[in-house]
């Protein structure tokens, strides 16, 4: 028997990098997956059509910053399959502007993004439905930078760049969310966990340039690196773990 059969998982940011990874992952493990992003997701729904097979799979292009929208995703969701057992916070921005040179647009995308997505996307899945299921599990990805501030990197012009201060700020929320959330709706049988990824081949690191050298595992992590710590807390093999924040980042946020 698969880990996850029989169960509805919702990824946001499924459209590429480890948004789609995890919903592949997912799907291999036998659940059903909802692919949420802004952009079109049927690159990945093609995917696990042809390399998985077996699973349910649908889009919904939802910007998660939106409540009307993310509501009305739950409720389609809820009508379709009858139940929300995983919710994937993926969906995520990043400006690596510097704190003198950010302006109140840069700071309200990454925190609006980041930050208030994963509220929305938290409170309208365990409130009504997964407190009705008595069950449900809640994985926000967050980051390494927002415990360490963000790591240094190099761009293409070998000019020191990190992420920024809305996004260190952003994630961090996420992380001190996750164990908020952890503490209130484990009486539900309901957990919430958080993953850190360190630096991660996707689009959002394109162009930099990371000192691996110093990282204890000297490569860029990939996708599904992530990929494998999502199903990992999205199984049954993790209903004991809550309020955790995972880092899997070669190492390179070791305290």
């Amino acid at each position: 028997m698969s880990k996850m059969a029989g169960k509805v998982s919702i990824v946001t940011g499924a459209a590429r990098g480890i948004g789609a990874a995890a919903a592949i992952e997912l799907a291999k493990e036998g659940a059903d997956v909802v692919l949420v992003d802004v952009l079109s997701c049927e690159q990945t729904k093609e995917t696990i059509a042809t390399d998985v097979g077996g699973a349910e799979v649908v889009c919904y292009e939802v910007d998660v910053k939106n409540r009307d929208e993310v509501e009305g995703l739950m409720k389609a969701v809820n009508r379709r399959f009858g139940r929300i057992d995983v919710v994937v916070n993926n969906a995520g921005t990043c400006c690596r502007y510097d704190l003198e040179s950010m302006t109140d647009e840069m700071w309200h995308r990454d925190i609006d993004t980041n930050l208030r997505g994963t509220f929305l996307m938290t409170q309208t899945a365990i409130y009504p439905y997964m407190k009705q299921q008595g069950n449900g599990k809640i994985i926000n990805i967050s980051s390494i930078s927002g415990i360490m501030g963000g790591p240094f990197a190099f761009n293409e012009g070998e000019r020191a760049e990190r992420s920024g201060p809305a996004y260190a700020a952003s994630k961090g929320g996420v992380i001190a969310f996750t164990r908020w959330v952890a503490k209130e709706v484990g009486r539900l049988g309901i957990t919430c966990n958080s993953i850190a990824p360190g630096p991660v081949a996707t689009e959002i690191t394109k162009g930099m340039n990371y000192p691996l050298a110093n990282q204890v595992i000297q490569r860029m992590g990939t996708p599904e690196d992530i990929a494998a710590a999502v199903v990992y807390l999205a199984s049954p093999q993790a209903d004991y773990v809550t309020g955790e924040v995972l880092k899997v980042c070669g190492g390179s946020a070791i305290g």
